[in-house]
């Protein structure tokens, strides 16, 4: 399952440049993580630092 970014993001980067699959880009005001490319290792969560971010 993917993973999404939730409404507490705080749009600092962090996941985006942590995850290994290129799946996490710039959203308007937020990440987002395209579900396609997303491969479920949970590096993003891990790496979150307002906890924005779970499995589907």
């Amino acid at each position: 399952m993917a993973y999404k970014i939730g409404d507490a993001c705080v749009n600092c980067g962090t996941c985006e440049s942590e995850c290994p699959a290129g799946a996490i880009s710039e959203g308007d005001g937020a990440r987002v993580i395209d579900s396609s490319k997303c491969v479920s290792c949970g590096t993003c969560a891990s790496v979150c630092p307002a906890s924005a971010i779970a499995e589907e």
